[in-house]
């Protein structure tokens, strides 16, 4: 056999893992029987962002009886449910928006995430997104107008929300049993954010987290109802990848981070997450590469309670110290918003 070009090794695709070779087979055995009951490709549309010249689309193709986006929604049910839908695997799905359309294709679990060269004005937008030549649904995206220089970037569990996440037990039991409306806020984090955009008007807003595609309904939710800033939420798929049984969460968010620092070069983001998973430890590495894309970091201590459904309490706190961006501790959104105003990345009200 000849040896083949650079180029030709990089269309090669990679050989999956045993694991999601079994994935492939159920998934596809699933999507011919549902398509055989009469089920249609639906996109479930999520909130994206962009710039002058282009947006970054994100979106999910699962198959519903009425191929409508509400069908998918399960909201007041249980949290399992989001987990039973059939998702179509490499979808096609056609992207309209500012006079032009894009075809993206959606990946192995359905979920679309692609860069398209569309040009909307800053501020929030809107795009039609249509899988299949079916019905269209409208997606909402927010363009950052190339004057802005500040963002907020945001983890979920036990920052926004409650959750313990850490403890697979717990873990599974937020994911698959309760309903977001027994889920709870963490004290004054969403006046907090209130608080900070107003004072950073046209600043975006990311929601990064570990959490399965599938639950992303169910999360906007949780952040309407608990009023939250609109935002993008960043978030991943929990099954297996070509080289490993499960995707790693920890390179999820170090990819997210590099990868608005590259979409935003001229943009400094306020990190904000807790000390009982990994925020510290991965917000001091993105410091210490990229120093220039970070206005501050603040965390949010857990109480002895959560700490220990959490697994334990960081203790990067000391080493924090001599970063070259500024750390902020504080138990709740009003301890941090003090900070905040203490080390002047706000101005007191």
């Amino acid at each position: 056999m000849p040896d083949r070009t650079p180029q030709e090794l990089a269309r090669v695709e990679p050989i999956l893992h045993r694991a999601a070779q079994i994935e492939d087979a159920v998934q596809d055995l699933r999507e011919r029987r549902a398509r055989s009951r009469g089920m249609v490709p639906t996109v479930i549309p999520y909130t994206g962002y962009g710039a002058p010249g282009w947006i970054r689309v994100l979106c999910r193709v699962i198959l519903t009886r009425r191929g409508l986006a509400s069908d998918a929604a399960f909201e007041g049910v249980r949290g399992w449910r989001s987990f039973t839908s059939v998702a179509v695997d490499g979808a096609t799905v056609t992207v309209t928006a500012g006079g032009s359309s894009h075809t993206v294709q959606a990946d192995r679990g359905g979920v679309v995430d692609a860069k398209v060269p569309i040009d909307l004005e800053p501020g929030w937008r809107t795009i039609t997104l249509t899988a299949e030549g079916l019905r269209s649904v409208v997606a909402h995206v927010f363009i950052v107008d190339p004057e802005t220089r500040f963002g907020l970037l945001s983890d979920v569990d036990d920052t926004v929300m409650v959750t313990s996440l850490p403890r697979p037990l717990l873990a599974a039991w937020n994911s698959f049993v309760l309903t977001e409306h027994a889920r709870r806020p963490v004290p004054g984090m969403s006046v907090l954010y209130e608080r900070v955009l107003a004072q950073h008007p046209g600043a975006p807003v990311i929601y990064l987290s570990t959490g399965a595609w599938n639950v992303a309904p169910t999360l906007e939710r949780f952040l309407t109802r608990n009023m939250y800033p609109a935002g993008t939420m960043l978030l991943t798929d929990w099954g297996p990848t070509h080289d490993r049984l499960f995707r790693s969460g920890r390179l999820h968010k170090q990819e997210s981070l590099r990868r608005l620092a590259d979409d935003f070069p001229n943009i400094e983001w306020l990190l904000i997450g807790d000390d009982g998973q990994h925020d510290e430890e991965l917000y001091g590495e993105f410091v210490s590469q990229q120093a220039d894309h970070v206005a501050g970091i603040a965390i949010r201590q857990l109480s002895t309670s959560e700490a220990v459904l959490a697994g334990g309490r960081s203790r990067a706190q000391e080493r924090n110290k001599s970063s070259e961006a500024p750390w902020m501790y504080a138990p709740d959104g009003a301890g941090i918003w003090e900070e905040l105003v203490r080390i002047g990345l706000v101005d007191p009200i």
